[in-house]
């Protein structure tokens, strides 16, 4: 399954629609984490807020692609876009595992393909590379096999690289 996270205004929805399966719009009309962790334990994959964000942990979680859509915010994902990631904590477990020589959560859903983020709006060299460290870091702790991340300068760019 593809799914694609994004902070887009909401003309763009329609077209986003015709490039994935899922999509969840980072538009900051829900609540930002509290981080009781009940995602983890209490409600599994689920958070206990009743917004539009409740079940964004068991979408991303079922993602084999997940592409995010981001405007660049000192090179790193805008503050509606690292809001739903936040929430999204629930797709991995409070334990422990091995992955990469490295100590990271057991993922609650298992392994996946792509963890793909086009960026948009003005960008320095050090913080596209800021980027391409975060994308590969977010890749390895949520079990991506692969991280990409593309810069563009016009959306209708991005449109282009669904």
């Amino acid at each position: 399954m593809k799914v694609i996270l994004h902070d887009l205004d909401p003309q763009w929805e329609e077209r986003i629609l015709t490039h994935c399966d899922r999509v969840i719009t980072a538009d900051g009309k829900y609540a930002a984490c509290q981080g009781c962790f009940g995602c983890w334990t209490k409600h599994p994959a689920e958070c206990f807020m009743k917004d539009k964000l409740k079940e964004a942990c068991r979408i991303i979680g079922q993602a084999d692609e997940l592409v995010i859509i981001t405007k660049n915010l000192y090179g790193g994902y805008s503050a509606n876009v690292k809001n739903v990631l936040d929430r999204s904590i629930g797709t991995s477990t409070p334990f422990s595992t091995y992955r990469g020589r490295q100590m990271h959560h057991t993922l609650r859903y298992g392994k996946h393909d792509l963890w793909k983020v086009i960026v948009y709006g003005e960008i320095s060299e050090a913080e596209k590379e800021s980027f391409r460290l975060l994308a590969e870091r977010n890749a390895l702790n949520d079990g991506y096999a692969r991280s990409e991340v593309q810069f563009v300068q016009d959306l209708t760019e991005g449109e282009a690289l669904l």
